[in-house]
């Protein structure tokens, strides 16, 4: 098995590496024929020069298709590597026409530059199409047991059934079919164990087991898994012990982060104002009502806050007095309002919340106090989100979707707020910009999802 998984390996570093090797040479083969010659005629230039800017270019390619999983060929989805690709290359030759344009003291001419980029997107789109196609015909779908308790597995069977080229569920059994019979059937003919929502008891002997004889396990983590996951190991006794601190970020981390916040927002207030200036006109003139959309949101500690967005309802989207969440095909919603929303447009206002300091650029989307009422009757877990600042764009945006249900919201944020660090932070800021390409990213919410979970199902339990 660890030479089947090496092997695995080997192969995806191997296709990811051609299509950022066929993006180089396209680079070389443009630089040297545009570009070299215009840096050589404007600056006194050593000849390993070249190759020091063709290592930059590679290098920045590299660091960014890690960033946005543009390498995660046979991980992913195709659509999505290709999308991840496209912004690697994207912010790569952004970054080198600067670099280049400086080193020749102009401004390059960019028609040839944008046939290159063009070039490479599609090249390199083409190349990621091709191997993700190769990929599972290599290696086929794992077939797993999936071990759950009495909550409803539709929901987890839908997730796995959305990866038919990595994952096929070949069969349920329930906790209570017995240790035995489920150890016995996960040995036989299985490569991987599912564990879904069963008593701690149970899953840490099958876990146990599983791991003594080397077979995969995916584990769908409790509240409490969550938390522990950043908990701090301390090695002052001869027993490990974790600890879990009393409070989310430590003062350095959040004067980085205020920090980082007011700078940011000052350049893309300044740099987005002609698209607020004309997503304001076009909300006017549609029906004439009110520009901006102020609500009461609730941020750190649950102060509450008004937030700022661009109208994309009708006035009257709550004129009986009820908070609801988004629907899907939402008849509140105006084709103004829909534009602006896909193009996350709306949004744009929240700069100001983040520079006074309401908000951060990164932490839980904050919530209204009715819907968090309503969250936390089913779910009392939904107050510790609340431990750090509101965000206008946070790990479970970048990981979830916007109808991903709220427990799986919640511990997305949890894990941001376990693991805070500075890094992370700019991660994923860069990890948003994917985000805007992501269409099921806009998805609105069933049609029962409207309150704190759906009423078929109950919430987790950390048993």
């Amino acid at each position: 098995m660890k030479k089947l998984e090496s092997f695995k390996r080997v192969i995806q570093l191997f296709l990811a590496g051609v299509g950022l090797g066929l993006q180089v040479l396209l680079f070389i083969h443009f630089y040297y024929i545009y570009y070299a010659p215009e840096i050589v005629r404007r600056l006194p230039f050593w000849r390993m020069g070249h190759i020091v800017i063709i290592s930059i270019f590679a290098f920045l390619l590299l660091m960014f298709s890690s960033l946005y999983g543009a390498m995660k060929i046979g991980r992913l989805k195709a659509a999505e590597v290709v999308i991840s690709q496209v912004i690697s290359t994207g912010f790569t030759v952004g970054l080198m026409y600067v670099l280049i344009s400086l080193m020749s003291f102009n401004i390059l001419y960019p028609w040839n530059y944008l046939r290159m980029v063009l070039e490479q997107m599609v090249i390199g789109g083409a190349w990621v199409l091709f191997a993700s196609w190769v990929y599972p015909h290599i290696f086929p779908a794992r077939r797993l047991l999936l071990v759950h308790g009495d909550r409803p597995i539709a929901e987890i069977e839908e997730k796995f059934e959305s990866r038919k080229d990595k994952y096929i569920i070949s069969k349920t059994m329930n906790v209570k079919e017995g240790f035995d019979a489920i150890c016995t059937e996960a040995m036989e003919r299985y490569d991987g164990v599912i564990i879904w929502d069963i008593p701690s008891s149970d899953r840490n002997k099958i876990l146990k087991f599983c791991y003594g004889k080397n077979i995969r396990v995916y584990i769908m983590p409790k509240i409490s898994d969550v938390i522990l996951s950043g908990a701090e190991q301390l090695h002052i006794f001869d027993s490990p012990i974790l600890l879990n601190r009393e409070y989310s970020l430590r003062f350095e981390q959040r004067f980085f982060k205020r920090m980082i916040d007011i700078i940011c927002s000052l350049i893309l207030i300044i740099l987005t104002s002609p698209f607020m200036l004309i997503t304001a006109i076009a909300v006017k003139m549609y029906d004439g009502g009110h520009i901006l959309y102020k609500q009461v949101r609730c941020t750190e500690d649950a102060r509450e806050f008004k937030i700022l967005k661009f109208r994309s309802m009708r006035e009257d989207a709550e004129k009986d007095g009820v908070a609801r969440l988004a629907k899907e095909n939402d008849d509140r919603i105006t084709p103004v309002g829909r534009f602006i929303r896909k193009c996350r447009l709306d949004e744009l206002p929240q700069l100001f919340n983040i520079l006074k300091g309401d908000m951060s650029f990164i932490g839980p989307r904050p919530e209204r106090p009715e819907i968090i009422a309503q969250y936390l009757e089913s779910m009392p877990e939904f107050a510790f989100r609340m431990k750090v600042k509101a965000g206008l764009a946070g790990y479970a945006q970048v990981y979830g979707k916007y109808n991903t249900t709220p427990y799986d919201k919640l511990k997305l944020d949890l894990t941001y707020i376990e693991h805070y660090s500075v890094w992370l932070d700019i991660k994923l800021m860069f990890l948003t910009i994917r985000v805007l390409f992501t269409p099921d990213a806009t998805e609105g919410v069933a049609e029962e999802q409207v309150t704190a979970l759906r009423a078929s199902a109950e919430t987790e339990k950390d048993e």
